[in-house]
């Protein structure tokens, strides 16, 4: 015995076809939204207008950022343009991922041999360390540093 194929039955596999795909996409804009890490500057035309001036006082300084992460440790060490280590002030420090914000953490620096160590917990992958800096003089130095952690 054959079963015709009538409408409804080519109505059935479109809806159920469709309900997938529009299923798929409101679960993936809705997980965007979700792990949407935020916005890097309130007003990106206000920020804009100092890049240049801010860029060039920062290569000014003649810093060399270096940069080491292992699951338990984060290493930070700045050279001036001497190659003489340095310490200077940390106003923020923020590891995190670069998708979302649920693991960001603030290393705690501590001074230990010129360099700067933070005791952190980071699993396996690719981290973001954005800093910001501020030299003796009040120029502050912003990096984004992408680091795996090994």
């Amino acid at each position: 015995m054959t079963r015709e194929f009538t409408g409804w039955h080519m109505l059935g596999i479109m809806v159920v076809a469709f309900g997938t795909i529009i299923g798929v996409n409101l679960t993936l804009a809705y997980k965007a939204v979700q792990t949407f890490p935020g916005l890097e500057t309130r007003n990106s035309y206000v920020a804009s207008q100092s890049f240049d001036a801010d860029r060039a006082a920062q290569n000014a300084l003649g810093w060399t950022l270096e940069t080491h992460l292992t699951h338990t440790e984060l290493t930070l060490s700045v050279t001036d343009a001497n190659g003489t280590p340095i310490t200077p002030k940390v106003v923020s420090a923020t590891l995190g991922r670069a998708t979302n914000v649920a693991q960001d953490m603030t290393p705690a620096f501590t001074i230990v041999n010129g360099a700067m160590h933070a005791n952190v917990d980071a699993g396996a992958g690719y981290w973001n360390l954005r800093l910001v800096l501020e030299a003796d003089d009040g120029t502050i130095f912003r990096r984004r540093i992408q680091l795996t952690a090994q």
